[in-house]
């Protein structure tokens, strides 16, 4: 694949700001957030926020959908809420004599889908089989999303009454999982100011066409990825496998992932090509779900976080000599 050229990187860079820069005037003070949902975005993947009440992972969302011009959808999930109501449903049309396809709230370019795991586990499947393949199959009848196509999935990691908690074979599915925070009391103070009649969100306008964003993905596609740091990126993976206080590490697709998110760091950073740094500023929020420690570790109160940091700690960092070539 020929490399891009700086001016399409420069382009990507400009354009990734004005989005952040936007979201920004709503999620205050979460900069580092708003960058990894949006690397998620033109890497092509799928974002999970979690995080408690009332820090904002739904105005998150949606702001960012508000930033494009594109189709947005929104599901509210619930115990009683179907298949169908997500993917769609054939519906007899009386005039025609034949089925029509109506289809569900995931035929949208961003889709929000506000507390997962309160939908029923058949549900859930629903939508996580049409952000893998990207397609809905209903009644025999395949219908191919339009692109660009990102699902932002919240959940609440305190309650647990009335849940289904996501499997980690469902995680898997979401390149990052991400939390939001509070805000600093600067911030918030801030806050307090800018949204005291009402919410800056309706104030939005798109900043980029949804054009622009698979142009963006296009370029991401193209940043190089040295030999020297695709072996990193696999040794990284493999010793969360290898490690003596994991149960599970992190899987294949968390490799293939990390690499795709650290083209978009790259093209962000205004560089055709990915560095260790890139490999170790994203690892966490993609490994993260897809870790599970021995009991013996949980019962010490060691932390995933920390396994993680001992093991980019532990590997001999790639040299920087011939990363662009």
């Amino acid at each position: 694949m020929q490399q891009v050229d700086g001016e399409r990187i420069d382009w990507f860079a400009e354009r990734f700001e004005r989005i952040a820069g936007n979201v920004e005037k709503v999620i205050q003070g979460k900069r580092a957030v708003i960058n990894q949902v949006l690397m998620c975005l033109f890497a092509e993947g799928h974002v999970l926020v979690e995080d408690v009440p009332g820090v904002g992972k739904t105005a998150l969302a949606k702001s960012l959908a508000r930033s494009i011009d594109c189709t947005f959808n929104r599901i509210q999930f619930t115990p009683d809420l179907l298949p169908s109501d997500v993917t769609g449903v054939s519906v007899w049309d009386r005039q025609r004599s034949d089925f029509q396809f109506k289809p569900g709230a995931i035929f949208a370019n961003i889709v929000v889908g506000d507390e997962i795991n309160r939908a029923s586990p058949k549900t859930q499947a629903a939508l996580l089989e049409a952000m893998e393949e990207r397609q809905v199959t209903v009644d025999g009848t395949t219908h191919i999303l339009a692109e660009p196509f990102m699902v932002v999935a919240t959940q609440n990691p305190l309650e647990h009454e009335g849940t289904y908690p996501l499997p980690e074979a469902q995680l898997d599915r979401f390149m990052m999982r991400v939390k939001v925070g509070y805000p600093d009391r600067a911030k918030e103070l801030e806050m307090l100011e800018t949204h005291a009649y009402r919410s800056t969100y309706h104030e939005l306008q798109p900043v980029v066409g949804a054009e622009d964003v698979n142009i963006m993905i296009d370029i991401a596609r193209q940043i190089h990825v040295d030999a020297s740091v695709k072996a990193y990126i696999i040794d990284v993976v493999g010793a969360t496998r290898g490690h003596g206080e994991v149960l599970l590490g992190g899987s294949p697709r968390s490799a293939l992932y990390i690499q795709r998110a650290g083209r978009a760091r790259a093209a962000l950073d205004g560089r055709p090509y990915v560095t260790p740094d890139d490999v170790k500023a994203i690892a966490l929020p993609i490994l993260e779900h897809r870790m599970v420690l021995r009991p013996e570790a949980h019962m010490r109160g060691l932390r995933v976080q920390e396994v993680v940091d001992s093991v980019l700690r532990s590997l001999a960092v790639p040299s920087a000599t011939r990363l662009a070539t």
